[in-house]
């Protein structure tokens, strides 16, 4: 067992010789037994960091290891439900868990990929081809809670459920996280989706980490302030401020203090999604990153 379920290091992934950089300079830690969501825009990165972490893409600089190992050698720990759901369209739905439990004879937990499979009123007999996306995105979860990872990598798993079918999935991977103490890294578009469940953040932005490390300490690093216009960001010189606006007479801004404020300001905790978007609207501020050298010593 390790206190890490992921760190990265320098970590960076190209696609062809000429092509672009998907991920660049990357540096994180995760600590094992959090529910982490990875969130960001479409095409920053994030599918990109989840098949990494799976083992079924190498990097082409730096290095990230996966449950204290290479990712190849993490595979049978770690359960993997990519956004297209892959799954063979001529099996039924109860073939399909036979084949999970042949693939992992171990670990298998037939009894949790049964009841998700259940709770679907899935036909077992049906085949996967037969199947609406939601219906196929709850038998991939099914293969993957099944397997009882130690490391459980979610990219947008919910995108093709219902309100109500995400509520209870949700639920069930909650259940999962504390009965097992299953890391749980779930990757979203939508902040709103993750913010109640997740107690860790990875936020990626362009192909890079821009913020990373548990919301109750990211969120108590910044302060979000109002004042009069008047006042200028001059009183602000000596912290970091991630976006500052103003509108009328009033400035608004999202800063990382280095000290007591000075000037007469009215501050408030920030919201997980105005961190999030605030950093993502600029993404020349500094990240905040628990670097893997910070959290080793």
């Amino acid at each position: 067992m390790t206190d890490t379920a992921l760190e990265a290091t320098g970590l960076g992934k190209r696609f062809g010789r000429r092509g672009g950089w998907a991920l660049r300079d990357c540096a994180f830690r995760l600590p094992a037994g959090r529910v982490c969501a990875v969130v960001g825009p479409n095409g920053a990165g994030k599918s990109t960091l989840l098949a990494l972490a799976a083992g079924l893409l190498a990097p082409t600089e730096g290095r990230l290891t996966v449950l204290g190992t290479l990712p190849a050698e993490a595979r049978t720990r770690v359960g993997f439900v990519a956004q297209d759901k892959p799954l063979y369209p001529q099996l039924t739905v109860a073939e399909t868990l036979l084949m999970g439990a042949d693939l992992n004879p171990e670990r298998w937990d037939a009894d949790t990929a049964a009841q998700v499979v259940a709770a679907g009123d899935l036909d077992p007999a049906a085949r996967i081809r037969s199947l609406s996306g939601g219906q196929r995105t709850r038998v991939a979860l099914a293969l993957a809670l099944g397997k009882r990872p130690e490391l459980l990598l979610l990219d947008e798993p919910m995108a093709d459920l219902d309100p109500l079918a995400r509520h209870e999935l949700m639920g069930t991977l909650m259940a999962q996280a504390a009965q097992y103490g299953t890391t749980i890294a779930m990757s979203s578009h939508v902040v709103a989706e993750l913010e109640d469940s997740c107690d860790h953040l990875l936020l990626v932005g362009a192909g890079q980490v821009r913020l990373a490390g548990d919301i109750d300490d990211l969120l108590a690093a910044h302060l979000r302030i109002s004042g009069p216009a008047d006042s200028g960001e001059t009183g602000l010189d000596a912290h970091t401020v991630v976006e500052s606006r103003i509108t009328g007479r009033q400035l608004s801004a999202l800063i990382r203090p280095s000290g007591p404020l000075g000037g007469d300001w009215r501050t408030a905790t920030p919201s997980l999604e105005e961190l999030v978007l605030a950093h993502l609207r600029n993404p020349g501020a500094p990240a905040l990153t628990a670097a893997p050298q910070e959290t080793l010593a």
